[in-house]
């Protein structure tokens, strides 16, 4: 009787086998996750890999001192209100199918709300709702569908993580098996015969057999499976042609020893396999640099103000926070690090860390955990733990508001890269049936050769290296990018458009003049308390005039968005901002930026900016206007509306007295029919910003962080904005010419393998010299465009 497979984990089943609805399983186990997946409508976990699952363990009682809640509260990244997210390592995901079933763990719970991947880290983080599920529960979940959590209480204490060494492993043992089998091959090289041709020449090529075997099936394991799942996905990814040059050359190196026909390749075989892991290992490495230097280097300008002994306040960036540190935290600010609240009353949305956007209230002495952000009024807190730069890193690229536009955004890599495989696969054949016509014993050489030459590494390697070196050249000039995509994206941009107040205007240089009844002490001291919780640019820049008065607590504060402030002590009040929120009239010859004062039930009167433009505005407009089109989205009247005509090139399109949501509906018209930049100060511009292709917030009070952005630019190099778009359309270039010298390479090399006159040796050779000339290639042109990047004047 023939063994049957098991349809869930693909192991033969034996004598043990277990039927149900029609389908053969190797134990109780599997059957009862498939009875899990198709009772929750996950069916298409089988579809999409085939006999993808792992065999459940059984770990009722391992998982106990998960009911200790202390040890939770080590393990989980928040928990708060009834929300706790953990991030969990998986060892056994491995195929898209165990990606797509944990994306979608909401349907096996209801508690679960959120469930995201790392697919290279082998972790999941998990948002789900603690009223009546744990995480033990939750560890017992994945354990019974065949994915069991690696939990290390010494590891998470030490705020490690397990590095993944298979690659050095895979490497190491590509690299032994080359040099033997390089040794081996030295008589066959110099042609060696007497007592060696007899002797010792079957037992030397059946050790290089033996020396390729875990070269193969281990080392190169990684390209049959990409390849597979490529294939499987009817896509024909890079991974094909390498996988296909593996297999022939192993194929005909084995046919050869076995019928005594040649040596075959194995060097060949055994140092192609060498170099391309060498450069997948060479790439991770640059890659880990990269991502340090991010880090280490502010990726974004995040900071915080911290509160002096003397009780005066400094800047400082976020990093520099230390454990007992007090720090003030604004309305609209994130919270950096955990901490304890100490003064003020707290409304904090956690919508950046779990998705839940309902505000969450505390009071003096809870704690407040890192990503919060506070709601209404101005926090005294005391810092519990250093902040992490890489935890607001991944704050920032949180999928809770991550857009599909990313994903969505084919890269070039991705459309050069089908057509080259499919132009390397057709000549391949072309070439393979012409030489079996013709001279039958060259067909194989010829195929293998052809598959070798024309390897894709070095198109693999461009795009990443390229963008790559950019992302640090943009951030070495204050110009901080959520990933790499941005660039493709910000090269493709056809319009711009710019909000007015605090993005083109700086709250440095603001001439403000008061007109109206003159602020009583009380008045001013409470004017000032409720300015000090905002960070709007105008409250910024009121704030920093007003004389020093007593900071008084404040029994309740609201900021309107786009409309004004509201500050509360004891029976007194204070409202600023437009006319029409603090109850006057607007007049229809009143055309100034204008921030009105209303003291209890009288309008005192109101504050008139004139308004400075940042340097060299006028230059960005001329220089973007010549290859773009522009746009002026403001919440401010129309008062600079002829000052603005001067610095904008004509017909550009101006509109005033906007609305956060109108602003948002207006980037979304545009959209239609254009790649839209929307350029704003993060606050009111969250919408349009989020909206756009590409959002870039300008950031001059550095303690303002917007996730909805794509990038960060330091105010004071607002200038070279034209520089930073002009940057990115020649990365792409860069990449396209790296594509075209890999093509020249290709169409050289391809020539003579197809006319047979390429050994498969020699292809093995020049393989990685080609992918290591794009990476120098690509590092030189990016390092020399970087250099057009000149500092501005402060």
């Amino acid at each position: 009787m023939a063994n049957t497979t098991c349809y869930h984990c693909g192991d033969e089943c034996g004598n043990g086998t277990v039927h149900y609805d029609e389908k053969d399983f190797c134990c109780n186990g599997c059957k009862t996750v498939y009875e899990i997946f198709t009772s929750n409508g996950l069916s298409a976990y089988y579809e999409i890999e085939a006999k993808a699952g792992t065999t459940p363990n059984e770990i009722t009682k391992k998982y106990d001192f998960l009911d200790n809640q202390e040890i939770v509260g080590q393990l989980v990244e928040f928990n708060e209100e009834g929300v706790q997210v953990v991030n969990l390592g998986i060892p056994t995901i491995h195929c898209s199918s165990c990606i797509w079933v944990l994306e979608n763990l909401n349907r096996l719970h209801k508690s679960i709300t959120a469930s995201q991947v790392d697919f290279p880290k082998k972790t999941i983080r998990v948002t789900y709702r603690t009223a009546d599920f744990s995480l033990k529960t939750l560890v017992l979940l994945l354990g019974s569908i065949g994915y069991e959590p690696y939990i290390s209480l010494e590891e998470y204490n030490k705020k490690s993580h397990r590095v993944d060494r298979s690659l050095i492993y895979k490497l190491g043992v590509a690299g032994f098996a080359f040099g033997n089998v390089m040794l081996l091959s030295f008589p066959e090289y110099f042609e060696v015969e007497e007592f060696w041709l007899d002797q010792y020449k079957p037992v030397f090529r059946w050790l290089m057999f033996a020396f390729s075997l875990p070269v193969v099936f281990y080392a190169g394991q990684d390209y049959f499976t990409a390849a597979y799942k490529g294939l499987r996905t009817k896509l024909l990814n890079i991974d094909v042609p390498i996988a296909l040059g593996i297999l022939a050359l192993f194929i005909r190196s084995t046919v050869d020893i076995i019928f005594d026909l040649g040596s075959g390749f194995f060097d060949s075989l055994t140092g192609l396999v060498f170099f391309l892991l060498l450069g997948k290992f060479f790439q991770q490495k640059t890659y880990a640099y990269l991502s340090f230097e991010r880090d280490y280097k502010s990726y974004f300008p995040m900071a915080v103000t911290r509160l002096m002994q003397d009780g005066k306040e400094e800047n400082v960036q976020v990093y520099k926070v230390d454990v007992g540190d007090r720090i003030l935290i604004r309305s609209h600010e994130i919270i950096p690090v955990d901490c304890v609240l100490i003064k003020g009353a707290a409304q904090i949305d956690y919508s950046f860390v779990t998705g839940e956007s309902d505000a969450v209230h505390k009071q003096s002495g809870d704690k407040l955990f890192a990503g919060g952000r506070q709601m209404a009024g101005i926090l005294e807190v005391e810092v519990l733990k250093s902040v992490s730069q890489s935890y607001l890193t991944q704050l920032w690229g949180n999928s809770v508001f991550s857009k599909d536009r990313a994903s969505q955004f084919q890269t070039l890599t991705d459309s050069i890269g089908k057509r080259f495989t499919a132009a390397v696969l057709t000549i391949a054949l072309l070439a393979t049936v012409f030489w079996l016509v013709y001279r039958p014993g060259m067909a194989l050489n010829v195929f293998t050769s052809v598959l070798i030459i024309a390897c894709p590494c070095a198109i693999a390697l461009a795009a990443p290296f390229t963008l790559g070196n950019m992302l640090r050249i943009f951030g070495k000039h204050k110009f901080y990018l959520k990933n790499a995509s941005v660039i493709e994206r910000l090269a493709k941009i056809d319009m711009a458009i710019f909000d007015k107040t605090g993005t083109l205007t700086t709250n440095k240089k603001d001439t403000i003049l008061y007109e109206g009844v003159e602020l009583t002490q009380e008045e001013t001291a409470l004017l000032k308390t409720t300015l000090r919780a905002s960070n709007h640019p105008l409250s910024r820049s009121l704030y920093d005039i007003l004389k020093s008065n007593a900071i008084m607590t404040l029994d309740e504060f609201q900021e309107h968005t786009g409309k004004g402030l509201e500050g509360r002590a004891k029976e007194h009040s204070i409202k600023v901002g437009s006319a029409i929120y603090v109850g006057k009239e607007p007049s229809i010859h009143v055309a100034d930026t204008s921030v009105y004062v209303r003291a209890d039930e009288d309008i005192k009167g109101r504050f008139v900016f004139k308004n400075t433009y940042r340097e060299g505005i006028d230059r960005v407009f001329e220089t973007l206007g010549q290859h773009l089109e522009l746009g002026i989205l403001s919440g401010d009247n129309d008062g600079e509306r002829h000052q603005l005509q001067e610095l904008l090139p004509q017909k550009t399109q101006m509109l005033f007295n906007q609305k956060p949501e109108d602003k948002l509906e207006y980037i979304k018209g545009l959209q239609e029919g254009h790649n839209v930049l929307m350029v704003g100060d993060g606050l009111n511009d969250a919408g349009a910003l989020a909206q756009s292709n590409v959002g870039i917030a300008i950031s001059e009070n550095i303690n303002v962080f917007s996730p909805a952005c794509d990038g960060i630019l330091d105010a004071s190099r607002m200038s070279l904005l034209p520089k930073f778009i002009h940057l990115s359309q020649k990365s792409i270039r860069v990449i396209k010419m790296s594509f075209l010298l890999s093509l020249c390479y290709n169409v050289v090399g391809v020539y003579f393998a197809v006319t047979g006159q390429l050994q498969p040796v020699i292809a093995a050779i020049l393989m990685p010299l080609s992918s290591i000339s794009i990476v120098v290639f690509t590092t030189v042109a990016t390092n020399f465009l970087g250099n057009g990047l000149k500092n501005p004047k402060s």
